[in-house]
């Protein structure tokens, strides 16, 4: 990867380190719904190591196949994010880190405790199925993951509210130059934090961590919810009035991530309340949740896919000369969309007797969630060559 100029630089560029954690996850979800693992919430090293011995030999090459885009992807993950945190470093010292700060764009900062919230989920997934006899210690790690994610949410909390505050006081709100949803950053980054909280919530033993998992996984979701039905209604208005730019169009498929990560965090809410509170869960139930999420994502898709059709983004920014960190968004909705529509065949269907796992017809729905892994995983190493590479960019910072 090459250095950038500051001037160049944007902290949307972290989006390009969370878009190769979230493809970490996809390939842990073929591993989480598919692997056996009974006695855990979640697959482990130890279960991989049964199926490897006892298993067919068919299934070998897969596992293998399965754990190196896992590793791969964390790998990139990692690379990217240190990449970004040493640019990041250089370009706060810079006049354009106080030019963004003065203007409405400095929401783009809450790219920051996004990704390090998606960085906690890679080490944590990574851990899982390469470290035999983790889950044994999950119970005393679980107190540090949450005190982690805690700080994260406090500084998400103070880079955000000083954002609101000086709008609130200033009346400088920019509407014409918003006529987007890019504002829904923070919406994202709160969901982010609402269901890494409502892992242990969900996974924990002790009624006490269960307990403070899922209250802040309840405030951090309430306050996205609250902040995204407001942004979307104002972003909608002046896209409205004003029109959407072509440079400004990915924003449109914000609301798959944010409708993915709030979706989560409620079943995870229901299956921890569950076990740790005792609360009985209707199973159809969770076949009109997953279902209401997944019709909701897939509408703003075909909208935001027309849109961007019609503005020319995928033939300018994805696959012509035009250069934007904002392209990097195209990645998290593509999986966002795979990682729900997991949890809506699984949770909604399979949990509901509707289909049986590893049959023709589970393949059939499976496959379309597949293309979409694959079609991210694709655009985010054309970007990476684009705007990354080792040729020269002219990158308009920002977009």
């Amino acid at each position: 990867m090459k250095r950038i100029e500051t001037s160049e630089y944007h902290p949307l560029y972290f989006l390009a380190a969370l878009g190769a954690g979230g493809l970490t996850v996809t390939f842990f979800l073929y591993f989480l719904f598919l692997v056996p693992h009974p006695g855990t919430p979640l697959v482990t090293a130890d279960d991989l190591l049964a199926l490897w011995v006892r298993g067919p030999e068919w299934l070998r090459p897969l596992l293998l196949l399965g754990v190196a885009g896992l590793l791969a992807m964390a790998a990139l993950h990692l690379r990217l994010l240190v990449w970004n945190l040493a640019h990041y470093r250089r370009w706060r010292r810079s006049e354009v880190f106080q030019r963004l700060r003065a203007g409405n764009k400095d929401v783009a900062l809450m790219a920051l405790p996004l990704t390090l919230t998606m960085t906690i989920n890679v080490l944590f997934v990574v851990g899982s199925v390469t470290v035999p006899g983790l889950w044994d210690y999950a119970e005393y790690l679980f107190p540090g993951v949450l005190a982690v994610l805690l700080a994260l949410g406090v500084w998400a909390l103070r880079l955000y509210g000083g954002y609101l505050a000086r709008l609130m006081m200033t009346g400088t709100f920019d509407f014409v130059g918003n006529a987007n949803l890019g504002q829904m950053m923070p919406i994202f980054a709160f969901a982010m934090i609402a269901v890494a909280f409502a892992a242990p919530g969900a996974m924990s033993q002790s009624q006490v961590v269960n307990a403070v998992g899922l209250f802040f996984a309840i405030f951090f979701l309430s306050l996205s919810a609250l902040l995204g039905l407001v942004k979307l209604v104002v972003g909608a208005q002046a896209m409205l009035r004003h029109g959407i730019s072509a440079a400004a169009a990915p924003s449109l498929w914000i609301l798959i991530p944010i409708l993915t990560l709030s979706g989560i965090t409620l079943v995870r809410l229901i299956m921890g309340l569950q076990h740790g509170f005792g609360l009985a869960v209707p199973k159809p139930a969770l076949f009109v949740l997953t279902s209401v999420i997944l019709s909701l994502q897939i509408l703003f898709g075909l909208l935001g896919y027309v849109v961007m059709r019609r503005l020319g983004y995928f033939r300018d920014y994805v696959a012509g000369d035009l250069q934007s960190p904002g392209a990097y968004s195209l990645i998290c909705p593509g999986v966002a969309f795979f990682v729900f529509g997991w949890f809506w065949i699984m949770f909604g269907l399979v949990g509901n007797g509707l289909i049986t796992p590893l049959t023709p017809a589970f393949f059939v729905l499976l496959l379309p969630l597949m293309i979409v892994q694959w079609k991210s995983l694709e655009t985010l190493l054309r970007l990476n060559r684009k705007l990354l590479g080792k040729t020269p960019a002219g990158c308009c910072a920002g977009g």
